[in-house]
């Protein structure tokens, strides 16, 4: 491993890697096209929101009390995920593993709570053939779900590499990464629930 350079060694261990700054700045940068690609997708909802030809409504899909439970396992997963960085600047790679490990598991159960919400919606008449309308919401939340699909599995990916390698500068800048991509999808869920969800129940 290179020298920690003087400025960087009081840094959080993920900034200790000239190399690891480098790839933090660069998936700054990505996040910044998925931030493009979201916006179209919920201006392509907001756009079609309206438009649900025969098929069903939003104010007949949606029930508050399971997209409750969603949004407090996916927000509860974000402050889970937070706890694990806290625990790896400490030092503490059981810790880490713990809460990182809860992270991906309340990932699993917004995954699941998702998977059978559409399953409920296609037994109403809603598939993504049906409308405008259902054509971009299933779009628009088949994309989030599909990100989360691939955090889940990048984020076991890292937890081998942390068993294998143990905490360095390299596997921190990993999970500070996957942390990072894991709270954007919270935020972009946070957009789903009041646009898409609270806007279609008083609409």
């Amino acid at each position: 491993m290179a020298a920690v350079s003087e400025e960087y060694k009081n840094a959080p261990l993920e900034y200790q890697d000239a190399q690891s700054r480098l790839n933090i700045l660069g998936f700054w940068i990505f996040l910044g096209a998925e931030i493009v690609l979201f916006a179209t997708l919920f201006a392509s909802y907001l756009v079609l929101a309206g438009r649900t030809a025969d098929g069903p409504t939003q104010l007949e899909m949606f029930e508050i009390t399971p997209i409750m439970m969603e949004t407090i396992i996916l927000l509860t997963s974000s402050f889970t995920c937070g706890i694990a960085i806290h625990e790896m600047r400490k030092g503490n790679m059981k810790g880490l593993l713990t809460w990182f490990i809860i992270t991906l598991i309340l990932g699993l159960g917004f995954l699941g709570m998702e998977i059978y919400e559409f399953v409920h919606y296609v037994h109403l008449g809603a598939t993504i053939q049906t409308s405008g309308f259902l054509s971009a919401f299933f779009t628009l939340l088949g994309t989030h779900g599909a990100h989360v699909t691939g955090g889940i599995l990048w984020g076991i990916a890292v937890i081998i590499q942390l068993l294998k390698r143990g905490l360095t500068p390299v596997t921190a800048r990993k999970v500070f990464i996957i942390s990072l991509y894991w709270h954007f999808l919270d935020v972009v869920w946070i957009f789903i629930y009041t646009l898409v969800y609270l806007n279609g129940l008083v609409a």
